[in-house]
């Protein structure tokens, strides 16, 4: 699948096909690009649930031609009750597991983010259509079924040890006790009852209505710290995203306490290095993308947290001064020490783009497959860990606070180019998300490569994704053996995976040319697509 799709009036890319669909669906009906995710996420929050839910975050890049982009922040603080103190007394002084209630400690923001969009629609686009209408598709899959795919049968099997005994895992993603096979077909009344309600009753109600009290009551059952004023509490923000001077645009990604910092470093330290100079799937080409990642991810490790305890604000990162300063620090020939440690976790990442051009990046996520691994009994709802990203060490930059939001994974991305084109881009992955968006990028804009030719391009991994522990350099089977055998020699620690290996992300991208036109690709990693008209 190596030939882009194409078209003029609207187009969508998502890891599952249904998801793409339901926003083509929307577009073709008069609605725009925000309405279109929002049945998009809805989709894919029934059709892809191992890797994302209502009960996690998302994260949204908006632009509209001629405007400044925007950004919506639908992500959850840690509850009230969620102290240190509070761990102690279970028996936790080190680190938050990454299962049970216990994981279960932050609010999930992705509804609230819904309803901003919804709401940012219809006042600054003019949207009409009703959440009635964009849930529709969401809660009909959930009702009558949906076919289990590849993926989520795997990461069931794979994952079942550590969630068959979570509060609700069983009786919601099994059959009979067991797997569900590929092609099966695959249940979630309550999850439709409970879209059903939200499309009915308004997003607000997941916060502060009868669905809120629903949800508080099954998450202190089930261990959580969470509890009813903790929802009532949460807002979705919208903030001005991050921008990056490149000499191809503007580049743009969401702001802490997401990375969307780190993919932007990696971008600016390879055009301060010109990687344009060196062959596109070469050894030069790799080695700079994987030195620039372990600079980047070292000034996150030392900088990115909730926005509001960090000593640098993140803008200030992405000077071209301290960028340069990072750059000068790569050696072109040999490999930096890594002896980092990376995020796992998976998401889901989206975008659109309407035939006015209005551009939407979109992610949202439980964090690792299956979230906490709870299922709320009265909602159908799996809620996210992202909590156990919080350290329990009162030192660390991370550190668990009551009304903190959690550290990020996550970031959506968005570029105006100097030459009118529009691009929205992305991917799942944990740590492997602003790497593979380095890939994206520079094969897509440095080197020109056909959008569905940059996506499918073979990848590379540094450090742990979903599905993966070892901090490896990880390379797709299908690059060149003498490009291998150069990083070896350079003192990269190797390792090869698949030839489509999922464990490097389901990443999409579209691009709007000056005229208008509309390219996009999907991953063939995944189980998506590109919907276009």
């Amino acid at each position: 699948m190596l030939n882009s799709i194409r078209g003029t009036q609207g187009m969508a890319v998502a890891p599952h096909a249904t998801a793409a669909q339901s926003a083509l669906a929307v577009l073709r009906e008069g609605g725009n690009a925000i309405e279109a995710m929002i049945a998009a996420a809805a989709t894919i929050a029934v059709v892809y649930p191992h890797m994302n839910s209502i009960g996690g975050d998302g994260f949204w890049l908006l632009h509209v031609p001629g405007e400044a982009p925007g950004a919506i922040d639908a992500c959850g603080a840690a509850a009230l009750g969620a102290t240190r103190a509070w761990y102690a007394e279970r028996g936790l002084t080190r680190n938050i597991p990454a299962r049970g209630g216990v994981a279960a400690n932050t609010v999930a923001g992705t509804i609230s983010g819904w309803g901003a969009a919804h709401e940012l629609s219809r006042k600054a686009l003019g949207g009409r259509l009703p959440l009635t209408r964009l849930l529709a598709d969401a809660i009909g899959y959930a009702r009558d079924g949906i076919p289990v795919t590849v993926s989520q049968s795997l990461l069931t099997a794979a994952k079942l040890g550590e969630l068959h005994a979570q509060p609700g895992f069983a009786e919601t993603f099994l059959d009979a006790g067991g797997v569900p096979p590929a092609g099966s077909r695959f249940f979630q009344t309550r999850m439709a009852d409970t879209l059903e309600r939200i499309a009915k009753a308004g997003t607000a109600d997941f916060y502060r209505g009868e669905l809120a009290q629903s949800l508080a009551a099954d998450l202190a059952r089930a261990g959580s710290p969470l509890r009813a004023h903790d929802l009532a509490a949460h807002r979705a923000q919208l903030v001005d995203p991050l921008q990056l001077t490149h000499s191809a645009g503007a580049l743009h990604n969401m702001t802490p306490p997401t990375q969307g910092v780190v993919s932007l470093l990696i971008l600016g330290i390879l055009d301060a290095l010109n990687i344009r100079e060196v062959p596109q799937g070469s050894a030069d080409y790799v080695h700079l993308c994987v030195e620039a990642t372990k600079q980047a991810f070292r000034v996150r490790d030392a900088q990115v947290t909730d926005p509001r305890y960090m000593q640098v604000p993140a803008q200030e990162l992405l000077a071209p001064g301290h960028v340069r300063s990072l750059a000068q620090r790569i050696d072109r020939r040999h490999a930096a020490p890594w002896g980092g440690q990376t995020q796992a976790g998976d998401t889901v990442w989206m975008g659109v783009i309407d035939g006015a051009g209005r551009a939407v990046s979109f992610i949202q996520s439980i964090y690792h497959e299956f979230g906490s691994g709870i299922v709320l009994p009265g909602s159908g709802v799996n809620w996210q860990n992202r909590g156990c990203s919080f350290s329990l060490d009162a030192d660390a930059l991370n550190v668990l606070e009551p009304g903190r939001k959690p550290f990020h994974t996550l970031n959506p991305a968005l570029a105006r180019l100097a030459d009118g084109r529009t691009m929205v881009y992305g991917t799942m992955g944990g740590d492997g998300q602003p790497q593979t968006q380095c890939a994206l990028f520079t094969r897509a804009i440095t080197y020109g490569m056909p959008v569905q030719a940059a996506v499918s391009a073979p990848r590379w991994l540094l450090g742990r994704t979903w599905g993966q522990s070892s901090e490896t350099l990880k390379l797709e089977s299908r690059f060149d053996a003498g490009v291998v055998r150069e990083l070896a020699e350079r003192g990269h620690d190797v390792e090869i995976i698949g030839a489509y290996d999922e464990s490097v992300g389901h990443a999409g991208m579209i691009i709007r040319h000056a005229d208008g036109i509309l390219e996009g690709g999907a991953d063939p990693r995944s189980d998506g697509a590109v919907a276009a008209y």
